[in-house]
């Protein structure tokens, strides 16, 4: 079971490298104002054939667009990243296509299966987890996160003393 192969797209480059470590078989840097077509062909170069399954994690209209774009006909875009409520996308292809969006939001039945997956090893979480702050640090926490200053992917505040 799972993917046979992963390929992770990103504007920055740190991101990928961190994305390549953490196993993904292919990584691929992309601008914000790239062509869906040019992108959609050299994901399925590197796969040797459009993926059956894409996940989104942004939200972004444009990496939206690029999933409808790049999946299989008869395939899945999970929709995980939430941004803004109403995006332009080219609905009827999809349906021409019988490609399938499915939402995930992180409620209900998520939080036990990924918290058993982290406790048993199964999933290392920690190489995400680039910079730590204490609760009163918690204006700054949001300032690196926002900023991308020292390139984090995941900001943790601790709330307990040390």
């Amino acid at each position: 079971m799972g993917a046979s192969h992963c390929i992770v797209t990103d504007l920055v480059e740190h991101r990928l490298g961190v994305a390549k470590e953490l196993g993904a078989d292919f990584v691929l840097k992309v601008k914000a104002d790239a062509n869906e077509k040019e992108t959609s062909e050299a994901i399925v170069k590197l796969l040797g054939e459009p993926p059956q399954i894409t996940v989104d994690c942004t939200g972004v209209q444009s990496s939206l667009r690029l999933a409808m774009e790049v999946t299989a006909n008869g395939g899945v875009i999970v929709v995980v990243g939430m941004g803004s409520s109403e995006v332009n996308v080219p609905l009827t292809g999809l349906a021409a296509r019988e490609v399938d969006i499915r939402g995930v939001f992180r409620y209900c039945n998520d939080y036990p299966l990924a918290l058993a997956m982290v406790a048993s090893g199964k999933v290392n979480v920690k190489r995400l987890i680039t910079h730590h702050f204490n609760i009163e640090q918690t204006v700054e926490a949001f300032e690196t996160a926002k900023s991308g200053v020292g390139n984090p992917i995941k900001v943790m505040i601790h709330c307990d003393k040390k």
